[in-house]
């Protein structure tokens, strides 16, 4: 097992080290995320203190702005710009070749990229937002400690399946990407949609009641409005509990989609020129 499991510790390493030098961009992203991240506390402060109930308390909606801001890079909006490069170059064909898995190859891939790039970010993000703000005074608009140790210990267990589940769904629009043969269509959809959906632009409970239903059980909301809720409290109990499973399933339905749509493109590529 573990001589098999070889080449794809070798690609996630390789690939996580390669994306950690990216240091000056993480840097860049940083700065803008935490002016991001403060005015958008800014507009739900207005807005939730003109309110007369709110189904989220400021408290918990500040602590969701950073962990969203801090965890943005796990969101899966865009393709692997390699593997686009690869399918307009033709260079896609080699895959065929190799004498693996294609799918956990490219999960493994997928994996080293929501991993290695939120890593630099989330980092000065969380001791800014959670040691330095408090430090200077600004405890009630920084973040604060996990709402207690089962919330902190659920919210763990769910950011594993948040990067399973991110993981994959990167690895579906990466074979979506051969298919069509271009990354613009995708990037295009995927986008938008992603943002949306997994409250990274409004918190997920502030969308209207009628809403609520699809927006438990789609799954976008695991990539980020779960495991943020866990963590300020505001899920707790058998509803989390249910929402680590909701987590769990859209893991494995989207890696058997993936698998699915991958055999068939990988069946009918075709190598033009020469």
């Amino acid at each position: 097992m573990a001589v098999a499991l070889r080449p794809y510790q070798a690609v996630f390493r390789a690939r996580f080290q390669l994306l950690l030098q990216y240091r000056a961009a993480a840097l860049a992203g940083f700065g803008t995320q935490c002016w991001w991240g403060a005015v958008k506390i800014m507009v739900f402060a207005a807005f939730l203190r003109g309110a007369a109930s709110s189904p989220m308390t400021l408290r918990e909606a500040v602590d969701y702005i950073w962990l969203g801001q801090a965890f943005l890079m796990l969101l899966p909006w865009t393709a692997d710009p390699e593997l686009a490069r690869m399918v307009r170059s033709g260079d896609i064909a080699f895959e065929r070749l190799r004498p693996l898995d294609t799918y956990a190859f490219w999960y493994a891939r997928a994996l080293a990229r929501r991993t290695a790039t939120p890593l630099l970010r989330a980092i000065p993000m969380i001791l800014t937002a959670g040691v330095l703000m408090p430090l200077l005074g600004f405890g009630m608009w920084g973040l604060s400690a996990p709402a207690g140790l089962a919330a902190a210990s659920l919210f763990a267990v769910s950011m594993v399946l948040d990067v399973a589940l991110s993981s994959a769904f990167s690895t579906l629009l990466d074979v979506l990407v051969v298919a069509t043969l271009s990354e613009r269509g995708v990037n295009t959809f995927v986008g938008p949609l992603t943002i949306v959906f997994s409250g990274s632009l409004i918190p997920l409970p502030l969308l209207p009641d009628w809403l609520q239903p699809v927006m438990r059980y789609q799954p976008f909301a695991g990539l980020l409005d779960i495991p943020l809720r866990i963590y300020s409290g505001h899920m707790g109990g058998w509803e989390a509990t249910a929402a680590l499973g909701r987590q769990a399933i859209w893991v494995v339905v989207i890696i058997a989609l993936g698998r699915l749509v991958l055999g068939r493109v990988m069946a009918r590529l075709q190598a033009q020129g020469g």
